[in-house]
C-alpha cells in the first residue's frame, strides 16, 4: 500500500509540474562588463523600454521571458567619453532542463507550467563589450567635425583657420 502510495504520488507530481521550473529559474543574474571599465550601460526590453542602468562592471537580474512561449531580448548600449558607443543584443534560448518534461512524461510541464513561469528560457551568464577609442576624439574627449565651408554656420566662421595647402 505504501509502495502504490509513494508511486502515485510521485506520478501526480510528475505530471502537474515542469522540470525546467524545479531545476532553473525564469530569472537571470547577469554580469555586465567593459573594457575600459566605468562605462556608462543602460539596457532596454524588446518594446524598447528601459529595464536597467549603471556602471559597468555591475550584476543585475533580468526576466528571461517575455510572455507564454516567449523568450526575452535585451538591448545593451555602452557609452564612454572618448570611445565609440556600442550596442549589443542579449537573446533568451531554451533551458536544457525544460527537454527533461519530454524525458519525464511532464506534459503539463512542457505545454503549460514551464512556458507560464518562464522557466524554459535562460540568458547567459556575462555580457560584455571591448569598446573602440573614438577616432574623433582628441584626450579631453573633444571632437573634430569636418565639413565643407558652405555647411559651416556664420556664428562659427570667424573662429575659422586658414590651413596651407
Amino acid at each position: 500500500m505504501k509502495k502504490i502510495l509513494t508511486t502515485i504520488t510521485a506520478s501526480v507530481l510528475m505530471a502537474t509540474t515542469g522540470c525546467a521550473s524545479i531545476v532553473s529559474d525564469s530569472q537571470y543574474t547577469m554580469a555586465i562588463t567593459s573594457s575600459p571599465d566605468d562605462a556608462i550601460f543602460t539596457i532596454t526590453n524588446e518594446n524598447g523600454q528601459v529595464v536597467s542602468k549603471g556602471h559597468t562592471p555591475s550584476t543585475i537580474s533580468l526576466d528571461a521571458s517575455n510572455g507564454f512561449f516567449d523568450g526575452a531580448d535585451y538591448t545593451i548600449k555602452y557609452h564612454k567619453d572618448g570611445y565609440e558607443d556600442s550596442i549589443v543584443t542579449v537573446s533568451s534560448s531554451v533551458d536544457g532542463w525544460y527537454v527533461g518534461n519530454i524525458l519525464f512524461g511532464g506534459f503539463i510541464g512542457l505545454l503549460i507550467v514551464d512556458p507560464a513561469t518562464g522557466a524554459m528560457w535562460k540568458l547567459p551568464k556575462t555580457a560584455s563589450q571591448s569598446l573602440l577609442k573614438n577616432q574623433n576624439a582628441d584626450q579631453d574627449g573633444k571632437q573634430l567635425t569636418l565639413m565643407s565651408l558652405d555647411k559651416v554656420p556664420d556664428g562659427m566662421k570667424p573662429q575659422l583657420e586658414k590651413v596651407s595647402g
